[in-house]
């Protein structure tokens, strides 16, 4: 599903998974030279399936925890998915070219990661659990390992309880706000044009 040279799992079920998902965010973001910079979210998927609704979840709590001083991409009322990611991630470029780019998707994984959330430096391809050929995005990324790997992808994502996607989102979304806090506390961007 991605493309990294490191990844690191974390338990979406502990009680500390959002402050050590932050802290790993805000350490590599920072040894990649991004310490006082914040991020643009790009958090892809689809409301219309329960298990690709990962993504807008994530864009949506923190877009209304930064209300627009951050920069998110891809909530429950404006999804970022297949049909309009390469234009979202022009419009990224064109408005955002120096900041870090944190990509955040629902993936697949084997039955032992199931309910885990991924982090790391590099892109990750969304769709690939799917078999969509979509652009590889992000120089960084998070998962929420929303299904065991199946020949019948679409299927499992169409049936994938809500209640095994609220947790990751939460714990995501948590751990994305706990990192832009540490790095990026008085970021705004009323001069940025969005």
């Amino acid at each position: 599903m991605f493309s990294s040279d490191t990844i690191c799992y974390f338990n979406a079920g502990s009680s500390d998974t959002a402050e050590l998902l932050g802290n790993y965010l805000s350490k590599i973001l920072i040894k990649n030279g991004f310490s006082d910079i914040a991020p643009v979210l790009l958090c892809i998927g689809s409301d219309r399936v329960t298990g690709d609704s990962l993504g807008p979840m994530v864009g949506s709590a923190l877009e209304e925890r930064y209300k627009k001083s951050i920069p998110v991409f891809g909530t429950l009322k404006m999804p970022v998915h297949a049909l309009n990611l390469e234009e979202t991630i022009d419009a990224i470029h064109l408005h955002f070219p120096d900041h870090p780019l944190i990509a955040v998707d629902a993936s697949f994984g084997t039955k032992e990661h199931l309910g885990c959330i991924t982090a790391g430096k590099g892109s990750l391809c969304p769709g690939a659990g799917v078999d969509k050929n979509l652009i590889a995005v992000g120089d960084f990324f998070v998962t929420g390992i929303v299904a065991s790997f199946s020949p019948f992808s679409h299927l499992v994502l169409q049936s994938t309880r809500l209640s095994a996607v609220m947790p990751l989102a939460s714990q995501i979304s948590r751990g994305i706000a706990h990192a832009i806090d540490e790095i990026a506390p008085g970021y705004n961007l009323s001069s940025q044009i969005l």
